[in-house]
């Protein structure tokens, strides 16, 4: 952290001292109140790293309650932040108890600027520590297999079947709609594997007009075709003791696809205008969003070649499938392009969040990461708001906290779908449950459902 972006905080009454502070402190900006309503708002507005708090502070200058008001209250906004306070020259054991309730550090008046400067700074490099420790232990609880951000179990299934299969040399295909970071499996496939010294290239089946993609896969001789005035390798053979990674592989046209079923079976290529068979030691991995097998059905992609591509098939879901990871990856994603726009954006507000947790996210990651970045950008204070993020917030009922909520939502759901089952009939409906017919009509009339 740059010390341009560090802040300060001084919560200080004596207008004297204030002005003295506010230029004591060179690489900080220096923001000061009088009294704890003007602090906390400022704490809220900047999120310092390190506070200044006087003690003695009105309506109770002459005693230390509001003092310590402010310093819990601090703590408990911001429980990272490194609160140092000011006390009188005889008032040692108000400091101490500061420190008990939970203060950085104290210092005892009359103020030395040199003096408080080192503490200050003291205060701030352990804060920079903790806040880059608690980054690091956040990401790697966040990250189990370099670049995917996963806690949901879907995920977890996913990144422990990549692996176990990396270490192997099994053509591997990658499904999942456009955006679930199908790459990025790919490369922890590489990264995971005995060939993660060689090169892994990477080509979009989907991007290449069908004209050029074979000489792009295979390589030409020179003369092959007009234009062709040197020999040149394809991204297979360039590929040679490391891993080839079909982006898109369904759209391979019909032609290449025998061809590429050729190379899977021989492990030799032909370059365009060529007869020589060069061996190629390659893994694939194919990746694709389309339905396959209805592919298959209707004549677009060989039957063959699916089973020679699909050894291994890993099913990627989308992000509305990935129970709490929405809310996870959008804070990556918060933190990240805070970073990169030097903007002090540090959360989402309630409202916010709650949309995160209910939007379908159609785009799925990719589209997160846009919304995300335009976001920060357009954002006016310290939190996005759901104007920021421009989506709707599809919330039907707000996700419940409360363990007896969530069993009463639970139970009320349970009894309504007995009773739709057994068509109203209060015994069938007490038999499907498993309870008697008195303690249905007990649940009947605590949850106000009526037959």
């Amino acid at each position: 952290m740059k010390k341009a972006d560090r802040h300060l905080l001084v919560v200080e009454d004596d207008e004297g001292l204030q002005s003295q502070l506010k230029w004591a402190f060179e690489g900080y900006e220096v923001v000061i109140a009088g009294n704890r309503e003007d602090g906390i708002n400022l704490l809220r507005r900047h999120v310092p790293g390190v506070v200044l708090c006087d003690l003695g502070l009105p309506p109770d200058p002459g005693g230390v309650s509001e003092g310590l008001a402010t310093l819990q209250e601090i703590l408990a906004l911001a429980p990272a932040t490194k609160v140092i306070v000011v006390t009188g020259d005889d008032d040692r054991a108000n400091a101490i108890k500061a420190i008990g309730l939970g203060a950085y550090d104290f210092y005892q008046k009359p103020v030395d600027a040199d003096i408080l400067s080192l503490i200050v700074d003291r205060a701030y490099q352990v804060y920079e520590l903790e806040l880059e420790n608690k980054k690091l232990q956040e990401y790697q609880q966040h990250t189990p297999l370099n670049g995917i951000i996963a806690t949901s179990p879907q995920m977890l299934k996913v990144c422990r079947t990549i692996e176990k299969v990396a270490p192997s040399d099994i053509t591997t295909l990658l499904l999942g709609a456009s955006g679930t970071g199908k790459e990025l499996f790919a490369r922890a496939l590489h990264e995971l594997s005995p060939r993660k010294n060689e090169r892994m290239v990477a080509i979009n089946c989907a991007a290449i007009p069908d004209t050029l993609l074979e000489s792009e896969l295979f390589g030409y001789e020179k003369g092959a075709f007009t234009g062709a005035t040197q020999q040149t390798i394809g991204k297979i053979e360039h590929a040679n003791g490391g891993t080839l990674f079909l982006d898109e592989i369904g759209d391979l046209p019909l032609e290449l696809q025998a061809k590429l079923l050729r190379f899977l079976q021989e492990r030799v290529i032909e370059r365009v205008g060529g007869r020589k068979e060069i061996p190629v030691d390659v893994r694939i991995i194919g990746a694709t969003h389309q339905n396959l097998s209805e592919n298959i059905k209707d004549g677009s992609f060989r039957e063959d070649l699916y089973y020679r591509i699909s050894e291994i098939t890993v099913d990627i879901p989308s992000l509305k499938e990935r129970e709490g990871d929405a809310l996870v990856i959008a804070r990556s994603f918060l933190q990240r392009f805070s970073d990169d726009y030097k903007k002090n954006v540090n959360g989402f507000d309630k409202e916010a969040i709650l949309a995160l947790e209910s939007h379908d996210w159609p785009g799925n990651v990719r589209e997160m990461e846009s919304r995300i970045k335009r976001a920060v950008i357009m954002s006016e204070g310290s939190q996005i708001t759901l104007e920021d993020l421009e989506i709707e917030a599809n919330i039907t009922e707000p996700m419940p906290f409360n363990l007896k909520q969530i069993r009463d939502d639970a139970e009320r759901k349970a009894v309504q779908r007995a009773l739709r089952h057994c068509s109203d009939n209060i015994s069938d409906a007490a038999n499907v449950l498993g309870i008697t017919r008195p303690t249905l009509y007990n649940m009947l009339e605590k949850y106000g459902i009526k037959i």
